[in-house]
């Protein structure tokens, strides 16, 4: 079975791929609102709580995972062998860049994601330059299911504000593609934004099926909550949240 972690419902953008593509794969999805932010946490600090939750999921019978969070996936390096195959989003996208061949590049993201320079590394060994922006206030409004308020488009309007003639702009947050037609209206006709979920599922390469199981989504916070979010966010409609403590 496939794993997505997530410290939120921005995970639920790659879940959606997932089953577009595989439609008959199996998911345990895990979101950790009741955790500290992934992006507030230290670096020893998010991998052993990473580590905590993936001997959870491999409990539950997971044996391949994605971590579908951008702040999440820089800890993948300081991670202990599960004995599974761990994929990130960070990767993936920085393939289907290059593979765009962008000359004017902004990427969005959160403040860990941004500040980590993952992003301008790897895109400095393929001689691509980019804009940064830190995007914080946008995936915190969305995860309380908050799409098209005013207070969304004063954020997004500021934070695209100095991007807005990019030919592509990265979405380096699985939350940002729940708003992508309404970031389309802050900057140039031009500009392509650019949602790696589907380049991350393509990493995943081939999913096998089990007959008879059905998806499962655990958060560690509020299910009500989780359930609401993923809804309005991404129009996906989960009828059961277990709530577990780790």
């Amino acid at each position: 079975m496939l794993g997505i972690i997530d410290w939120g419902v921005g995970g639920v953008s790659i879940y959606k791929r997932v089953n577009e593509r595989f439609p008959d794969a199996t998911i345990l999805y895990f979101s950790d609102t009741g955790a500290t932010p992934y992006g507030k946490m230290a670096r020893r600090e998010l991998a052993d709580r990473l580590d905590a939750v993936i001997k959870f999921l491999k409990s539950k019978g997971m044996t391949r995972l994605v971590i579908g969070c951008n702040a999440a996936s820089t800890a993948i390096p300081d991670l202990a062998d599960h004995g599974i195959k761990i994929g990130g989003v960070i990767e993936p996208a920085v393939a289907a860049v290059a593979r765009l061949k962008a000359k004017d590049l902004g990427v969005i993201g959160g403040r860990r994601t941004i500040v980590s320079g993952v992003y301008r590394k790897a895109f400095a060994i393929r001689g691509i330059a980019i804009k940064q922006r830190i995007a914080q206030p946008l995936s915190a409004l969305i995860e309380s299911g908050d799409i098209s308020s005013e207070t969304m488009r004063a954020e997004a309007k500021l934070i695209l504000a100095p991007l807005k003639n990019c030919s592509h702009i990265l979405l380096a947050c699985t939350h940002y593609p729940a708003i992508e037609q309404l970031l389309k209206d802050y900057v140039s006709p031009k500009t392509k934004f650019i949602d790696p979920s589907a380049a991350v599922v393509r990493a995943l390469g081939l999913i096998p099926s089990i007959k008879g199981s059905e998806d499962r989504f655990f958060t560690s916070g509020e299910s009500r909550k989780m359930k609401r979010s993923a809804n309005l966010a991404f129009g996906v409609e989960i009828k059961t949240v277990e709530k577990i403590k780790i």
